[in-house]
């Protein structure tokens, strides 16, 4: 995986989810976990923020936060049990397992996280979703902790970082669409 948890690397995502139209909160860290939440609007309804989310998670998931890069394919099967996983052959990785579904409003998955699976740290990660005018605010929201020989609040804006560069990337691929024109039938 492409993560890197050094100084120049928070620098460098800083900077990227800065240009995002996302909003990113820090919303508590310590030395054994930390709490995280970003969200965005975007100018589509709730079902087709959900079918993205979903069935376009390939489509839209930072390439560079994959464990094999475009030689990969993420898929999420959103039911109890189901698998965030990323596939690349005989290369596999379940990234998280869905614990919760209702469709249009909330997905909750549990595990780790890139770097933070093999740290044997454990997470809940919301995707939440809520009609507003014009359109729907996704929120993403991430609890993270364990043990750890590293101070986990040190490792919270890097995490906060990547979390807003992946909600950034399901706003971009959002808008992208709704702003596409629909073809006409002759």
């Amino acid at each position: 995986m492409v993560i890197k948890l050094g100084s120049i690397a928070l620098i460098s995502i800083s900077t990227a989810a800065a240009a995002l139209p996302v909003q990113a909160e820090v919303k508590d860290a310590s030395p054994s976990g930390f709490t995280l939440e970003n969200s965005a609007v975007v100018p589509v309804d709730a079902m087709s923020a959900w079918q993205a989310l979903v069935g376009s998670v390939d489509s839209w998931w930072p390439k560079d936060h994959t464990w094999w890069g475009r030689a990969s394919k993420l898929s999420i099967d959103a039911r109890a049990g189901g698998c965030f996983c990323e596939i690349a052959g005989d290369r596999q990785a379940q990234h998280m397992q869905v614990v919760f579904a209702d469709p249009q409003k909330l997905l909750r998955m549990i595990g780790g996280l890139g770097p933070f699976q093999g740290m044997g740290l454990s997470g809940v990660l919301e995707w939440r979703m809520t009609p507003v005018d014009g359109g729907t605010r996704i929120t993403l929201w991430y609890r993270a902790g364990g043990y750890a020989t590293e101070d986990l609040s040190k490792l919270a804006p890097l995490a906060d970082g990547v979390q807003a560069l992946q909600l950034g990337g399901l706003a971009k691929y959002l808008r992208d669409r709704s702003a596409k024109p629909l073809k006409q039938p002759h």
